[in-house]
């Protein structure tokens, strides 16, 4: 779309980012904010870009989020901390919702059992063929996951709405040593870890169970 320019300031990146979530065009927020496009498009692509307080409020609610999210003063912390909604709904995906939430790649977290007992990890992760797959090191946590059966779990949370929603993957990892599939697998490199370092080990979940949850606010 002509309109996703990548943003390349700290609040545009974030306001992008929100925007994308939720599916909407430069010209829908515009319109839901009663702003003008060009405008937000500046504040999304100029990194010394400094909106004034009339604009963060119209298009926090226009992107049913917050100021401060905008802001990222809440980088750091968990989510969920704001409060529930009144009369929330619980409902249960289908497995053709739950993939579809997978999408193509993202940070999920995998649970692995160790000599030291269990683990949960975070991993940068992308589907291949209906598979979660992610890259590691020989020797790191997430490589205790190879031969075994595992859990994989991906969410998302609307703090501003109290909504959001979880899948889980279970299914017995294997690695991915035929170089053709590490090719392949390295072609869109979605799964590139953000700490970075030599991750040479490609691991490979085969679904066995895909289950996910919906929280919506009544």
């Amino acid at each position: 779309m002509p309109d996703d320019t990548a943003p390349v300031g700290d609040i545009g990146r974030r306001l992008a980012l929100r925007r994308r979530e939720l599916g909407l065009s430069r010209a829908q927020v515009a319109q839901r904010a009663g702003i003008v496009p060009e405008y937000l498009q500046y504040v999304e692509e100029q990194p010394l870009a400094s909106p004034g307080p009339t604009f963060l409020l119209r298009v926090a609610d226009a992107l049913e989020t917050t100021v401060p999210r905008l802001h990222g003063s809440d980088t750091g912390l968990p989510p969920g901390l704001g409060q529930a909604a009144q009369s929330p709904r619980l409902t249960e995906l289908d497995t053709a919702e739950c993939l579809r939430l997978l999408s193509d790649h993202g940070i999920g977290r995998l649970a692995v059992t160790g000599e030291e007992g269990p683990a949960v990890v975070p991993v940068n992760y992308g589907v291949s063929d209906g598979a979660v797959v992610f890259r590691t090191a020989p020797g790191a946590t997430p490589a205790l996951a190879v031969g075994k059966k595992v859990a994989f779990e991906v969410d998302r949370v609307d703090e501003a709405l109290s909504e959001g929603w979880s899948v889980l993957v279970v299914g017995t990892a294997s690695a991915v040593t035929d170089p053709e599939a590490v090719r392949g697998l390295r072609e869109p490199d979605l799964t590139a870890p953000w700490a970075g370092g030599e991750r040479l080990l490609w691991v490979r979940i085969a679904p066995e169970r895909v289950t996910g949850r919906r929280i919506l606010a009544g």
